[in-house]
């Protein structure tokens, strides 16, 4: 019976880390993966040993399971074996010792200067109506400007953007705020969102009695604001309008485009770290070797000695 773990687990999660639902999500599926595959050998949370985590784990890599992907479920496993100990449901950390694949450290997909700013004018002339474009060009020219995680993005409240803001301040993963400033051309397109979003909301109210919702992007759905899944679909609507692969544009690519450019200009590694909102500068240090790539590029490409 220990699938019941689960439950009390996510619910500790969210209590005493501020976990994310999304993340809360994926440690659920994650977790029932796991107990399921432990109950056709047998055995659950409550009686597996090392070696029936190692065997899930291998089972994992012989289906042909991403690296990513495996590393994920163990480390699941091991904030639940962890939450499973501390509350005395186990005398032991059958996951304690357990070493995974590891994330392999892939370069971030990036765009260049050129094709952000084929992005962003597209942007203001997609869209069936006029409300339409003036959101889809608020979204990317909020986007780039900030690096907003895509969650953050769709899911911002309207009072952080009155009193046409200089700085958003944004809620990231864990409950964490952070400041970032806005640019002339962002606080140009949230203004002109904001006068329509509005207008459009007071007028729904007197003839419809409908409530003004307290999200920027607001959305009929069971979220109450534009989903991530809508805005990935968007951006690859804007991307094939721009004349850019849709293949290289998601929402995450315009954060490392947002990243890549700040390095490429000066900007210091610990101010692109607030920014984003990463809690460790090791995630940062990722784009240094997007700018070294690119450096080598250049060399390679205009050197007389390289050439020959």
């Amino acid at each position: 019976m220990s699938l019941g773990w689960i439950s009390p687990f996510l619910d500790a999660q969210a209590a005493e880390l501020n976990a994310a639902e999304n993340t809360l999500l994926a440690y659920g599926r994650d977790l029932r993966h796991a107990a399921a595959w432990l109950s056709a050998q047998g055995t659950d949370f409550e009686l597996a040993s090392r070696p029936d985590l190692e065997a899930y784990l291998i089972a994992l890599e012989a289906d042909g399971m991403a690296r990513a992907t495996r590393a994920r479920r163990l480390s699941a496993l091991k904030q639940l074996y962890r939450f499973a100990y501390e509350e005395g449901w186990r005398a032991d950390n059958p996951a304690l010792q357990i070493t995974g694949p590891g994330r392999e450290k892939r370069l971030p997909k990036t765009l260049s200067i050129e094709e952000v700013d084929r992005l962003l004018s597209s942007s203001e002339a997609h869209g069936r109506n006029t409300g339409d474009r003036l959101r889809n060009h608020c979204l990317m020219q909020l986007l780039y400007a900030t690096g907003m995680r895509v969650s953050e993005l769709v899911s911002l409240p309207v009072a952080a953007a009155r009193g046409d803001p200089q700085v958003l301040l944004i809620r990231g993963k864990g409950g964490k705020e952070r400041m970032v400033p806005l640019s002339p051309p962002a606080r140009t397109a949230l203004a002109a969102w904001l006068d329509y979003r509005d207008a459009e909301e007071d007028r729904l109210k007197t003839e419809k009695g409908q409530p003004h919702s307290r999200f920027l992007f607001a959305s009929r759905g069971k979220a109450g604001h534009l989903t991530r899944v809508r805005f990935f679909s968007l951006i690859k609507e804007i991307a094939v309008d721009a004349h850019v692969s849709p293949d290289r544009v998601t929402p995450h690519t315009l954060r490392h485009a947002f990243a890549t450019h700040l390095l490429q200009n000066g900007a210091d590694l610990r101010a692109i770290q607030t920014l984003l909102g990463h809690a460790d500068i090791a995630t940062t240090e990722i784009y240094t070797h997007v700018l070294d790539a690119r450096l080598k590029a250049l060399v390679f490409d205009n050197h007389p000695l390289a050439k020959a």
